[in-house]
């Protein structure tokens, strides 16, 4: 994943946050446009200002090449779309928070994913139709929270019946320290149990 710096400031760099201007994000896109060679992972908490800037799903066409500056951005805007090498997600971490995949599920997307980590809870109300991979993972560092590997156990046979790729990432710094590894994010794949040894890749959906 290549991450694009913003105008926010440091600890701000959520593309879509309200203070990004629209043109910058312009610019972002089509550079990745751009430079199909790479894969780009965008990552934000608030998915819903994808769809009137992106794209929504089945339009093919990107409203943000509007914003761009004219010659190669827009040009690169108005291709093809969405683009093949650009992966849109979402942060959950809490059942109260679901609805963000309902709103990046709007949005035009070669592959759409989800982040669940840290992951503080059951999902029960999440959706995962239209979503091609789901990241999961435990906190870790100071202060850390626990995970229950049963919320994960859940989201696994989830993701299986409605086909979607699940990749395990950490199981967090409270499991790590619970099993005898200090100084670590509980990132230790042998040491985990057995199915829960899962790391698989999306597959590109239909936009």
């Amino acid at each position: 994943m290549r991450q694009c710096p913003t105008p926010l400031g440091p600890g701000r760099n959520d593309p879509f946050h309200a203070r990004v201007p629209v043109p910058f994000l312009a610019q972002v896109f089509a550079v990745m446009a751009r430079t199909p060679q790479h894969t780009y992972q965008v990552l934000t908490k608030r998915p819903g200002r994808m769809p009137a800037l992106l794209g929504r799903a089945g339009d093919g066409e990107c409203p943000l090449a509007r914003h761009a500056a004219p010659g190669p951005d827009a040009e690169a805007l108005a291709g093809q779309w969405p683009l093949p090498n650009v992966h849109l997600g979402t942060s959950i971490e809490l059942d109260r928070y679901a609805r963000r995949a309902d709103d990046l599920r709007q949005a035009g997307a070669a592959v759409r994913f989800l982040s669940l980590e840290p992951l503080f809870g059951p999902l029960p109300s999440l959706r995962l139709d239209g979503i091609a991979w789901c990241i999961i993972g435990g906190e870790s560092g100071p202060g850390a929270r626990p995970l229950d590997l049963g919320w994960i156990r859940e989201l696994i046979a989830r993701c299986r019946d409605a086909g979607t790729a699940v990749f395990v990432k950490q199981l967090g710094t409270v499991w790590a320290r619970q099993h005898g590894h200090r100084g670590t994010k509980g990132n230790d794949w042998d040491t985990w149990p057995a199915d829960l040894q899962v790391r698989e890749r999306p597959r590109r959906v239909t936009p």
